[in-house]
């Protein structure tokens, strides 16, 4: 049985705002006190968006969104592409925890992209490479790249959970600019 929890509009401006107040932050004011440990423990998790992120260790979903604990279920994966592994960790964290919300969260300088852009990777990497390919086609554009990306994300998440206007849950993509930390927020 799903938790009550905030509406997908609800999510994006609380993930606006927890950008807004990030872009002058020297560290994450999320709160990560034994008190919430504890209680997250004992009550569980009622994270209020999921986020699909970049293994990139310079991409700090709760940092990025001043998020402490039991507030974003975080999947991360090279790339931010979309596999049965990724869409089973959303529909749980829709079904189960209750959330609305799912983002998709690219960004900037993204490796996965740009070897994409640049080689024919081999290994299992290939897989990763062969996902973003499907995205992004002959750009060469990095930036235009990633867009593609993750709007593909966007769409696959959007098709294989068949979600509708009317669906509570709801799926959108964004930009996180390493440089500045600004977010850009694609819907």
């Amino acid at each position: 049985m799903a938790h009550q929890n905030l509406s997908a509009a609800e999510a994006l401006t609380k993930l606006k705002e927890g950008n807004t107040r990030y872009l002058d932050a020297v560290s994450n004011p999320g709160d990560v006190s034994l008190q919430l440990r504890k209680k997250t423990c004992d009550e569980g998790q009622t994270p209020y968006a999921i986020v699909i992120t970049c293994s990139d260790s310079r991409v700090i979903p709760e940092s990025i969104f001043t998020a402490g604990i039991g507030e974003l279920f975080v999947i991360r994966v090279a790339g931010n592409v979309m596999d049965q592994h990724q869409l089973g960790s959303v529909e749980y964290a829709a079904d189960h925890l209750g959330c609305n919300l799912v983002l998709v969260l690219g960004h900037t300088h993204c490796g996965a992209v740009g070897a994409t852009i640049t080689s024919n990777p081999s290994g299992f990497v290939k897989s990763i490479t062969d996902e973003i390919r499907k995205a992004i086609g002959d750009e060469k554009d990095e930036l235009k790249a990633s867009r593609l990306n993750v709007e593909r994300s966007v769409s696959i998440i959007r098709e294989k959970l068949n979600l509708s206007d009317e669906s509570s849950l709801k799926a959108c993509g964004a930009i996180y600019h390493i440089d500045t930390g600004r977010v850009e927020f694609m819907d």
